[in-house]
Formats: C-alpha cells, sequence, structure tokens
C-alpha cells in the first residue's frame, strides 16, 4: 500500500526501512535463476556469502547461505556457473540492503545432472569399484573380441575396420544394442553379461559415438557400472570422444579416448609387431656375435701367452732349480743321518760303560735274595739264609753263615 507524505509530513529513513522491510517479509521464499559472479569461503566460517547476477539485465543480488547448503554441490558449482536458488529475501535494516538467504542451491540443466552424476561417482569410489589394483590386463593377441554397440553405427565401423586393418585373422562376437533412450541401459547390461559368459571371448569392448551429455547418460548408470566392475574379462570403454568421461571410463579395466583408439589399443598391428620381431632377431644375432667375437680374442690372448706357446718352458727353466734343492735335500739328509748315527754310537758307548754288565766284568757280584730284592746291607741277611749271587759270566747260590766274631761269609755251594 502507498504511504502518504509531504513535504511537511515526511516519513524517518528508519520507518522507510522498516516498511520496506515488511514489504520484502512479505514475499516469502522464492526460486531465482542467475549467474554467480563472486564466492567467498571463508575458512572455518558458517556462512558462505556469494553474488547473484542476472547477465540479461546487468543486475546483481547478494546471496548468503549455511555452509552445508553449498557444500552439498560445491563439487560442481563455482564462480561462473548458473545455478537455481531458493531463498528468502531479507532486509537489513542498519545499511538499507537488500540480500536473499538462501536454503537449496542446484545447478542448472547440464549442471544438474552433472551433480548427481559426481555424487554417484563418490559413492562408486568410496566403494573401491574405481581402484586402479582392480584393473585386469588385456591380452596381448585377443583370439575373439566382444564388441557392443549400436546397429550399424560408425563406431562399429570403426573398430571392426581399424582392427581387421591391424591384424587381419581378429574375429569379432557383435552385440547391436540401443546406445541412447530408455532401453539403452538394460540391454547394454545384457550384452555385457552375455558376452563375459563366453570363455572363448578375451576381451569386450563397449563402443558409441560422441554426443550430449544426455545421450552418454546410460554409460554413466550404476547399474551398468556394477556389471562391469563384476566382469571377468577385461572391458574396454571407447565412449563419445576425448573430453567425454562417462562413469564407464572408470570402472573399465582400460578407457579409450575413442572407437578408433579402442581398436588400436586392443589389437597388435601385425606388420609393426612383424618388424619388432626383425628388429628383435637382428640384435640377438648382434649380441651373439659380438659374444662370439669376445670369447675369440680372449682365446687368442690366452694361446700368445708364452706357457700356452711353449708349455714345457716352464718345467725346462725349474727343472735346474728342482735339481739343485733336490741335491741339496740330500745332503741335508745325508748330513743329518750321520749326526743322528754319531750321536747313537756315542750314546750307546756311555749306556755301555755305565750299564751293570760291565760292573760285573769288572770282578763285582750282585746278591740278591730269594725274593729278587739286592742286598745292599749285611744286617738284611740272617744266618743260613740261601742268597743267589750274579757275576759276569752267570749266577750261583750261597749260604749265609754267622762266625763267633759276628762276621758273616759265605761258603759256596755249587
Amino acid at each position: 500500500m502507498a504511504v502518504s507524505t509531504s513535504p511537511g509530513a515526511p516519513l524517518p529513513v528508519g520507518e522507510v526501512s522498516r516498511l520496506i522491510g515488511g514489504w520484502i517479509d512479505r514475499l516469502g521464499a522464492v526460486w531465482v535463476e542467475g549467474q554467480i559472479t563472486q564466492l567467498s569461503r571463508r575458512p572455518g566460517a558458517g556462512v558462505v556469502f556469494l553474488t547473484l547476477r542476472d547477465p540479461s539485465y546487468n543486475i546483481s543480488v547478494g546471496v548468503t547461505c549455511f555452509r552445508e547448503v553449498f557444500d552439498a554441490v560445491a563439487d560442481v558449482v563455482g564462480e561462473g556457473a548458473r545455478v537455481v536458488v531458493h531463498a528468502k529475501p531479507e532486509w537489513y535494516a542498519p545499511r538499507g540492503q537488500l540480500s536473499l538467504r538462501a536454503a537449496e542451491i542446484r545447478p542448472v540443466g547440464v549442471g544438474e545432472l552433472l551433480a548427481r552424476l559426481e555424487q554417484l561417482k563418490k559413492s562408486l569410489t568410496a566403494e573401491g569399484l574405481f581402484a586402479p589394483d582392480r584393473k585386469k590386463p588385456l591380452p596381448f593377441l585377443p583370439q575373439l573380441i566382444g564388441l557392443v554397440c549400436g546397429r550399424a553405427s560408425a563406431a562399429e565401423r570403426d573398430v571392426l575396420e581399424n582392427a581387421r586393418h591391424r591384424w587381419p585373422a581378429v574375429r569379432f562376437e557383435v552385440r547391436n544394442v540401443p546406445v541412447q533412450g530408455v532401453h539403452a541401459v538394460p540391454q547394454v547390461v545384457q550384452a555385457v553379461k552375455e558376452l563375459d559368459a563366453l570363455d572363448e571371448v578375451d576381451v569386450i569392448i563397449v563402443a558409441r559415438g560422441g554426443g550430449s551429455v544426455e545421450d552418454l547418460l546410460p554409460f554413466s548408470d550404476e547399474q551398468l557400472v556394477r556389471a562391469v566392475a563384476a566382469c571377468r574379462t577385461p572391458v574396454v570403454s571407447a565412449i563419445g570422444h576425448e573430453p567425454d568421461t562417462p562413469l564407464l571410463d572408470y570402472v573399465a579395466d582400460l578407457r579409450a579416448s575413442t572407437p578408433t583408439d579402442a581398436a588400436k589399443k586392443v589389437v597388435p598391428d601385425v606388420g609393426e609387431e612383424a618388424e619388432r620381431v626383425r628388429q628383435l632377431r637382428d640384435r640377438a644375432r648382434r649380441c651373439v656375435q659380438a659374444h662370439v667375437e669376445r670369447e675369440e680374442r680372449g682365446l687368442a690372448h690366452a694361446l700368445a701367452r708364452p706357457c700356452m706357446e711353449d708349455p714345457h718352458r716352464m718345467v725346462d727353466e725349474r727343472a735346474d732349480h728342482v735339481a739343485a734343492l733336490l741335491d741339496r735335500s740330500r745332503r741335508t739328509l745325508r748330513h743329518l743321518l750321520d749326526r743322528a748315527d754319531s750321536e747313537l754310537a756315542h750314546t750307546r758307548a756311555r749306556v755301555v760303560a755305565l750299564s751293570p754288565a760291565a760292573t760285573l766284568r769288572r770282578g763285582y757280584a750282585v746278591l740278591q735274595r730269594a725274593d729278587g730284592h739286592v742286598v745292599r746291607d749285611p744286617a738284611e741277611v740272617t744266618a743260613d739264609e740261601t742268597l743267589r749271587a750274579r757275576v759276569s759270566e752267570g749266577e750261583f747260590t750261597v749260604r749265609v753263615r754267622v762266625d763267633a766274631d759276628a762276621d758273616t761269609d759265605a761258603d759256596a755251594d755249587r
């Protein structure tokens, strides 16, 4: 409602601001579309500030929202993005400033689709479906290739022609299915499962030409992603062109930028392989030849040594030395034997001179009692005791006799 005022009865600024605030409050929450031109996310702050601009009329308005509201779309929304905001207009009376308090932010059109895909991508990544260690290696030369593509499509033609040009003997098991629309996902999933069930299929290629984000949506479907993740056969994703990255690219064992690139990565080129074999054969021949030549040079160097040219030379050079050593050893041994013989004779003479037999030959005798004990003291014998007397030429017995003067005599009994 209009307010009645006049130069004589003006409204205070505060009253005007209050009235404006009341009018704005009656507007209620609205959906607003615009382009984000400024974005402020201060670390630790619970509120995010951004500016929403209408490119057609060059009009901007400030927007505030809680951090959790913006974090829900932070991965796909930034400066320059077009969004739809569900917000309630607010009037800040002290400054006379209008702003919007956002309760929800949505990307516009393709952005909304991309936001949902980004959320699905995060969920599948957390499950580990895109982990590098799950990737299976492709066979070097597949005998049978499974191909899932549209009927009579350019993708099918590119894969078949390029693969057969590279390796004419390669064979294909083709499944033609819709590659966009409501029937695309179930039929692509069924085709992949059928090919995976065939033991003779070595690798599966899922191919499609370029298209819009909406056209490629079937290849980001969660059902298809999980079906490919469960395959025991390696799967190659060849969807669209280089910039296109559906979720199938992340779960596949190999991503090809185009269907043609898929054929080149899966099938080796027969000409290139033949050239590689020739190069390896030449390299092996050179290695063997170099090894033989090196060994020949080593053998020639060994044969050129003096000991190999005249093997007896070393023996002849050492013969005189060996003879001299032999003669020296003989003289040394003879000298040692002579000295040992002299020492033995001298020792023998000493032993003979000191032996009891020599003492007996000088006229001495040895008296022994019946138990063999040698008599050294007259007190050791008794009267009439028989003793054995040993002399140089033999032995005889004697009897002890005691004289009246207590002298001991012996009469010989022969």
